[in-house]
């Protein structure tokens, strides 16, 4: 049995992410459980009990955080495992160990390994079960020195919260996944809440005091506070990214440059450094400081891809998301004519979306579903768009990325701005397209 086999097998299952399937406790109205991955990880050995591990949530900035994290641990010395999700180009990029993703035949063996072990659970599991469970083999196998685990969604009841983190993180807390987490930010916060521990470290990122007692109340053995412990002094614009001054619980790195763009990257890279230090359990040098933030990289978030026109990429995918996207292009960025190439997945209100990109700048905007079961009908964009005053002969639909992408760098000049966002599974295809690389490849 080879590759094709494998990835077939895992494409079989339940998947969330793509709105395949539905989970057999929700077909049942019964409770969320975390039976299904204890039993699987039990089976495999329990690999999560043999690594230390940093576990990271909150509603934005997640992604971004753990990869500075492991950015910091990994200068510091430490061999470092990073599990994200979803994945933008290939399954592979979500595992990586020391900054390289897995290779075909490494994750091929480990799905062959859950495979076997598949039949002997009492009810199978979901795709990203079984991804989160080959993770953590992976990382117990290779002996890291500690894992990097990004939430998938919530976490009390996520994949990954088989995991007791050393280091528990909360970025921050936003209304988004309503359906599953809840429609205010307190029930929000309670599910994110829920994979701290008594013996966590907690570093909390969240700075709304009432939402900060719903995390201090699952008593965490230590806890250091934004803007009381650590935060960002200074953030300010730099080429190519930020330059920040941060304080951390146990020292101040001044004139750090952060390679990322964006305002929220500094806020991002403040958790980080806190993460990482209550992690090491020391200050780091100065030298490791400035060259983990120096070399950081965030695929899909605020990402310049090309220029001629200038083409940025960015995975905001919800309204507080579209705020830090409209407010870093208009901070990092010189104003030129912009086209946003747009596609929602259908739990997204579109009207709310679009107010919070922000349509003023936008000279074009091309509109295309995300390749998605749960991509919402551009069409709907569209008559939002309608509705707020857009110009209908400044809209476009397009039938796949690749048009969008062909013809947003036909019409916009080579001094404008190309912007693709909306979804993280747009910002996927749009980093893969044949398209997009042939255009990118003549602008070069």
């Amino acid at each position: 049995m080879g590759s094709a086999f494998f990835r077939s097998w895992l494409d079989a299952h339940v998947n969330l992410e793509r709105g395949v399937g539905r989970p057999a406790q929700v077909a049942r109205a019964e409770a969320p459980t975390l039976a299904r991955m204890i039993e699987l990880t039990t089976l495999m050995g329990s690999p999560q009990l043999d690594v230390p591990t940093v576990h990271v949530t909150g509603t934005n900035g997640k992604t971004s955080t753990s990869r500075m994290i492991a950015s910091l641990l990994r200068a510091e010395g430490f061999k470092v495992g990073t599990y994200t999700s979803p994945n933008l180009e290939r399954l592979n990029d979500r595992m990586t160990i020391d900054g390289e993703d897995i290779r075909d035949d490494q994750l091929d063996e480990l799905l062959r390994t859950v495979h076997m072990v598949e039949p002997h659970l009492s009810e199978a599991p979901s795709y990203f079960e079984i991804l989160t469970a080959a993770a953590l083999y992976w990382f117990s196998d290779e002996a890291v020195d500690v894992a990097v685990i990004e939430v998938g969604l919530g976490g009390t009841w996520d994949a990954t919260n088989v995991v007791d983190g050393d280091v528990v993180v909360i970025t921050n807390v936003a209304l988004d996944h309503m359906e599953y987490l809840g429609p205010t930010r307190e029930l929000i916060a309670a599910e994110k809440a829920g994979i701290i521990t008594p013996m966590s470290a907690l570093v909390l990122g969240e700075t709304d005091a009432e939402l900060s007692e719903i995390f201090l109340a699952r008593s965490p053995q230590s806890c250091v506070l934004r803007n009381r412990d650590f935060g960002v002094k200074a953030n300010r614009l730099a080429v190519g990214g930020r330059l920040v001054d941060l304080a951390s619980p146990l020292a101040s790195y001044d004139d750090v440059f952060v390679s990322l763009h964006g305002a929220h990257q500094g806020d991002n890279a403040a958790v980080a450094l806190a993460a990482a230090e209550a992690f090491h359990g020391e200050a780091f040098s100065d030298e490791v400081v400035r060259e983990a933030f120096g070399s950081a990289t965030s695929p899909g978030r605020l990402e310049v891809v090309a220029r001629q026109p200038l083409v940025i990429l960015d995975g905001a995918h919800n309204v507080a998301g579209a705020l830090s996207l409209r407010a870093a292009l208009g901070e990092d960025f010189i104003p030129a004519p912009r086209t946003m190439i747009l596609g929602l997945l259908r739990e997204k209100d579109p009207r709310e979306m679009l107010e919070a990109l922000g349509l003023d700048d936008v000279q074009l905007l091309v509109l295309c579903a995300p390749p998605s079961p749960r991509a919402l009908d551009p069409q709907t964009i569209a008559n939002a768009a309608l509705g707020m005053g857009f110009p209908e002969d400044r809209i476009e639909i397009s039938d796949s990325i690749s048009e969008a992408i062909g013809f947003a760098l036909l019409e916009t000049p080579e001094d404008g701005q190309v912007i693709v966002t909306g979804s993280l599974y747009l910002v996927g295809a749009a980093r893969g397209s044949a398209a997009f690389s042939k255009a990118r490849g003549a602008a070069e």
